[in-house]
């Protein structure tokens, strides 16, 4: 297997609202918007197609909690990132935490559309 993720795409039901809360706790990033096949999609901007996704909007797209688990680069300090998840809407579920040296500081958070998303800094 030459990439184990090609493509992420997160769930929201409102995606003015989802687009605002990882635009606040990621500090201003800008989405690229595009409608594809009757769904909306903001692509988070990156320079690695192979490390890349979207906030996707459409009729088999439902946001949960209980689903796969993505986790995104949290940076140097994940803390600065957590820090900023309740303000714009969500809920921490797990403070920075050290899992080791293999793993390193881990977080969880919900967002502001009820998915369940990790930052990792290894």
């Amino acid at each position: 297997m030459k990439h184990l993720i090609n493509w992420i795409e997160i769930p929201v039901t409102d995606m003015n609202r989802a687009v605002k809360f990882y635009q606040t706790i990621f500090g201003g990033i800008e989405f690229q918007n595009m409608d594809m096949g009757g769904m909306k999609y903001a692509i988070f901007p990156t320079e690695d197609r192979f490390n890349a996704g979207a906030l996707v909007q459409g009729e088999y797209y439902k946001p949960s909690a209980d689903g796969v688990t993505i986790y995104f680069d949290g940076g140097s300090d994940l803390s600065q990132i957590t820090a900023r998840v309740a303000s714009a809407g969500g809920q921490v579920i797990m403070e920075k935490t050290y899992l080791g040296p293999e793993a390193g500081n881990v977080g969880m958070f919900i967002d502001s559309e009820g998915n369940k998303i990790g930052l990792q800094h290894a």
